[in-house]
């Protein structure tokens, strides 16, 4: 019996893997207890080997500690770690926050993080006091600043700010010279107003992603405008009758920015939708050929902060900078172009739309490079469609729609059609496929073929790429789809799955290069258990893409 147990001891002192440290003692104290009479003078340098490679175990899973916000890594005898959460985090590493204003009302006020217990307050809406925000005292104490006075209004809930000379706000808060400068990076000033005239919300309410935040010293318990995000203006979150929008601020610039003429584009659309006519109304498209590449493809010059997810997170200016609005009106119309469907611009002059967005009766009209439909923006590009190009195979059946995919050819005015810039630019198409479990990004404005409502905003959601066979499984979309089709979403059910738009991008990236690799098709209801969003799968299609934009 010596000899293997020798051997044992041996084999012990060359253990490295601290996976493997926690099973090999217990199997060495099962057999210490069983032959305690053999191994009785080897019984303390078991119990020392043993000892130290449970410390380089601990040393190995908990260093670096892989907690994060302060929790407290923990060793486990089967050689993981758990981590001890610090309030108010929870997670298998402390990573997410639990929400403490589950259960809490505020009345009329707003409820808001705080650094300590119980780690949420009421903030309540002068002159509502706290801590419950549900009983009003007018001007008592008074909320003007800057030695403005306070007049009672006919109720208790009711008052106005008299505003001493040059100062402005709901509390007189906004001074002479409160202005930004460039885009407003660097503004400190007190507008807490949209320029719709809505109510900014304090920077730490609960429903804002106050991490993404950390470090930047102008975002605080407040809620004042800000731009932490390098965004065009200072800009703030604001309640929307229950929904979590964003909007620009209310604040002048300190130096009245440069008056460029209007694009082309810009002036085209304004003259055909808004009557607004000039000499460049008379411009005839360039019968010229258009510039067909780009100087780049699938590259995004997006802000320091991550594109913010749908449910309260706006897409930043340039974060999908090939996402297109596909618009249409009735045929001899003088109306106004709608948002119908999205596009993927892929080139200068051409975008990858689905054909079920396709109806003969209708006009198409193209907009690019901005984030807000019912917004003016200097970075959006307005363009006509000169040829619809739908895919020959296309079939719709009340089960499926199949090669669903379709090109629309834009019109180049003086030879050139979507001008490149950092707002516009066009995604890649694929050259190989992306593996299944990929996380992907679909982004639009809320529109698909069985959700009529859309957002104003541009919207984007993360998605994962799932097995065809997985789809094609009996409980899922069984033998519905085919090989011109992928889908991807989450088995479980999310509501993510329905924010794109139908026609609109499903985009991979790879190398900090973004690929069109999925054009948003059809679904079974939104969010479903078991009834991911399907996808025209582009790479089926690349040698179709390629064939007709050469014969056009």
């Amino acid at each position: 019996i010596m000899l293997p147990v020798i051997l044992l001891l041996v084999g012990l002192s060359g253990l490295t893997l601290p996976v493997q440290a926690a099973p090999v003692c217990k199997r060495v104290k099962l057999l210490r207890n069983n032959s305690a009479n053999v191994l009785k003078g080897f019984s303390l340098t078991l119990t020392n080997i043993c000892t130290l490679i449970m410390f380089n175990t601990s040393v190995e899973v908990c260093d670096p500690n892989p907690c994060q916000n302060n929790g407290v890594c923990e060793v486990l005898e089967s050689g993981g770690f758990k981590c001890i959460c610090k309030e108010p985090y929870i997670g298998k590493k402390c990573q997410d926050e639990r929400n403490v204003c589950k259960k809490v009302k505020c009345g009329h006020g707003d409820c808001v993080r705080t650094q300590e217990a119980p780690f949420y307050e009421c903030k309540c809406r002068p002159p509502y006091r706290a801590p419950t925000c549900k009983k009003a005292s007018a001007c008592d104490p008074s909320p003007c600043l800057n030695g403005g006075k306070c007049v009672k209004g006919r109720t208790r809930a009711s008052f106005t700010c008299k505003c001493a000379e040059n100062y402005s706000g709901r509390f007189c808060q906004v001074g002479p010279n409160d202005c930004y400068e460039g885009n407003g990076e660097s503004y400190i000033g007190f507008v807490s107003q949209t320029v719709e005239e809505m109510e900014c919300l304090p920077w730490n309410y609960y429903r804002i992603p106050f991490k993404e935040f950390e470090g930047n010293e102008s975002i605080g318990a407040h809620n004042y405008c800000r731009n932490p995000d390098g965004d065009r203006e200072p800009w703030c979150f604001v309640n929307d009758k229950g929904n979590l929008r964003w909007d620009y601020c209310n604040v002048k610039p300190c130096s009245e920015p440069g008056t460029d003429f209007p694009s082309t584009f810009s002036l085209l659309y304004k003259c055909k939708n808004r009557n607004i006519c000039s000499s460049v109304c008379s411009i005839k498209p360039s019968t010229a050929p258009a510039k067909l590449q780009f100087s780049d493809c699938g590259k995004t010059q997006a802000s320091m902060i991550a594109p913010r997810i749908f449910g309260g997170r706006k897409s930043l200016p340039a974060a999908h900078p090939w996402q297109v609005s596909f618009q249409v009106r009735s045929k001899g119309s003088n109306g106004s172009f709608s948002h119908n469907c999205g596009g993927t611009l892929i080139d200068s002059c051409w975008v990858l739309t689905a054909a079920h967005c396709i109806d003969e009766n209708e006009e198409v009209s193209v907009e690019m490079g901005g984030v807000n439909l019912e917004k003016d923006d200097p970075a959006k590009q307005f363009l006509e469609v000169e040829k619809i190009i739908v895919h020959e195979n296309y079939t719709e059946t009340p089960e499926a729609l199949y090669n669903d995919i379709a090109l629309l050819k834009l019109k180049a005015i003086n030879g050139r059609c979507a001008n490149e810039t950092r707002s516009v630019r066009a995604a890649c198409l694929p050259t190989d496929s992306f593996p299944d479990e990929t996380m992907c990004t679909i982004s639009g404005y809320g529109t698909t073929e069985k959700e009529y409502a859309v957002s104003p905003q541009l919207l984007d959601a993360k998605v994962l790429l799932i097995s065809q066979k997985r789809c094609m499984s009996r409980n899922v979309y069984g033998n519905r789809l085919d090989d011109s089709m992928m889908c991807a979403g989450y088995m479980q059910g999310k509501t993510d799955s329905c924010q794109g738009d139908s026609g609109g991008p499903l985009v991979c990236q790879k190398a900090e290069t973004h690929y069109i690799y999925g054009v948003v098709s059809w679904g079974d209801s939104c969010g479903k258990k078991n009834r991911p969003g399907i996808y025209a799968r582009v790479t089926k299609f690349i040698d179709w893409i390629n064939e007709k934009m050469r014969a056009a």
